[in-house]
């Protein structure tokens, strides 16, 4: 009967934490709807309506992404050591939603005084500022929030009996799983943003194009709030210990007190003297490892701290090499967008393909490839490589395979474009279809698919526990700095290009910008980025490696 009665107990939990964690990846999805309904058609609205031109608006939607994806890197410390992830999930949200209804009022403002264009330009950093720092610690505390209803490994008790080593292999198997589908979830909203807000925008104008963003991240605030009350949150026990960022900072301040002082630091500290004498005995008692674990994570140990700084430093290289990843997925929200424009986009004599639609072509790909990663690829791999990886590739193979194909999306687009051009420039010539475009829409999805499915493992995994939310910082920081350096990379290609006498690269006139040029450059530059990241590869140790002494 006891076992009975239990097993009854975990099949309900475990049902409501399947419910919770699904809520949680559509509350996700609610609040990437409201992003990508902004931003996927951001560079139209600054052209059109603001009238930016082409490199300008190009360059400000590049450093507005830049900032939405630095952010997080800033506020992940505060968010790891002083707050705990649902107060900051609430915090956040209304900042967004505030930044939301700033940006709406501003399309509203133009549409009742459509000359006044300037006071609204100026006035439009405000709400974009707003939307970044909002997003900044809403997304990465909302994931970090979600993987933790999927860990086992921090619960007081146990529902049944398991051994660590399997508790510790189911708990990663779902955090995998629950990676996988909170993509999944992102992905669906994100395609829903991108399809019918471009839409409703060029057709029924801004002021409805962003009011209706903005209700959806409202909605999703109201879900989440509901849906909290459920949840795993940390008890106040293991929220005053999880405060990573103040250990390192108290463990420098001791390391300098030692300086002044005279005294040399060494690992013959009591504490360090334990870990090293724990080290060569069997650690069978639990209690024992607890006691090693609790020694270790002191705020004044200073190996302590200056591991953690190692383990973020040693992922510097890898980080650097996905720059130009992130650089590549900035074309389709601003010059692939400008393309589609002066492409043929009628369908019938009525309805015109809005250009910032192709985006969906990406987030398709990845929806229909998704489960077939799984159930198809992944199975013949394990075949070929005999069952040597558990997922069949590695995830630093899987990042490879997506760097190869943006380097091939570019090539492709470059052809597409010097065709484009072709076509432009003879007389009676009627302007190639707008789905020329798909093939590198296409080939950036699947490669979104390796690669950035890839990266939000390896930084989770390869950060120190309690900080969780930092490694999805560093994530989100790729694209980050990779829009800053896309817009340097801009302004760079234009000072130069424009200052013989001719047209810059990426002049407002499309039949003389040199977008192919542009992509070529892109795509040298990441089959560089490709050779360099192979290379780090074959020296590069995982955590896990340099914990088991491999």
């Amino acid at each position: 009967m006891p076992y009975a009665y239990s097993f009854v107990v975990v099949v309900v939990v475990v049902d409501v934490v399947i419910i919770l964690v699904h809520l949680l990846i559509v509350i996700a999805g609610k609040e990437r709807f409201a992003f990508k309904g902004v931003a996927s058609n951001l560079v139209t609205y600054l052209t059109d309506v603001m009238k930016m031109s082409n490199s300008s608006a190009a360059k400000t939607v590049s450093s507005w992404n830049g900032l939405t994806s630095m952010l997080p890197l800033l506020l992940a410390p505060l968010a790891d050591s002083y707050w705990d992830r649902h107060s900051t999930i609430l915090a956040f949200s209304f900042i967004y939603v505030l930044g939301l209804m700033a940006l709406t009022s501003t399309a509203f403002a133009w549409a009742e005084s459509p000359a006044n264009t300037t006071s609204c330009s100026s006035f439009l950093f405000l709400p974009l500022s707003l939307i970044s720092l909002g997003l900044a610690g809403y997304n990465p505390s909302l994931q970090a929030f979600g993987a933790d209803q999927m860990d086992n490994n921090n619960d007081d008790e146990e529902i049944l009996p398991c051994t660590p080593d399997n508790q510790n292999k189911k708990s990663n198997n779902n955090k995998s799983l629950f990676f996988k589908w909170w993509y999944f979830g992102v992905y669906s909203g994100s395609l829903l943003g991108i399809t019918l807000m471009s839409y409703i925008q060029d057709t029924f104008g801004w002021v409805i194009g962003f009011a209706i963003p903005t209700i959806a991240m409202l909605t999703s605030t109201a879900f989440f709030s509901f849906a909290s009350r459920f949840c795993k949150k940390k008890s106040d026990h293991e929220a005053l210990k999880s405060k990573p960022f103040m250990s390192i900072v108290q463990a420098i301040k001791v390391a300098a007190s030692k300086l002044k002082n005279g005294k040399a630091i060494s690992p013959i500290d009591k504490s360090d003297a334990m870990e090293l004498e724990l080290q060569e005995k069997p650690l069978c008692c639990n209690d024992q490892n607890k006691e090693l674990d609790d020694e270790l994570e002191n705020p004044k140990n200073v190996k302590y701290a200056v591991q953690n700084v190692k383990i973020l430093l040693r992922l510097l290289p890898i980080w650097t090499m996905l720059l130009m990843f992130a650089v590549i997925f900035q074309q389709p929200v601003t010059f692939f967008t400008k393309q589609g424009m002066a492409m043929k986009r009628n369908i019938g004599s009525r309805f015109k393909i809005p250009p910032a639609t192709l985006q969906s072509a990406i987030t398709v790909s990845i929806i229909l490839l998704m489960p077939l990663y799984d159930t198809v690829l992944i199975p013949i791999i394990q075949i070929i490589t005999c069952y040597q990886f558990k997922k069949g590739i590695s995830v630093m193979q899987r990042m490879r395979i997506g760097m190869f194909l943006t380097s091939i999306a570019m090539v492709i687009a470059a052809a597409v474009e010097t065709k484009r051009l072709q076509t432009s420039k003879q007389a009676e010539a009627e302007p190639i279809s707008i789905f020329w475009l798909l093939p590198q829409y296409v080939l950036l999805g699947i490669s979104d698919i390796f690669t950035v499915v890839a990266m939000q493992e390896f930084f989770y995994n390869e950060v120190p526990v309690r900080m969780r939310t930092m490694g999805f910082a560093l994530y989100t920081s790729v694209f980050g700095v990779g829009s800053f350096l896309s817009a340097l990379l801009i302004s760079v290609i234009e000072f130069f290009t424009s200052s013989r006498a001719r047209q810059s690269w990426f002049s407002d006139d499309m039949t003389q910008a040199r977008l192919d040029l542009y992509y070529w450059v892109l795509a040298s530059a990441s089959a560089l980025s490709l050779l360099l990241y192979s290379i780090l590869c074959r020296f590069f140790k995982s955590r896990s490696d340099l914990d088991n002494g491999n």
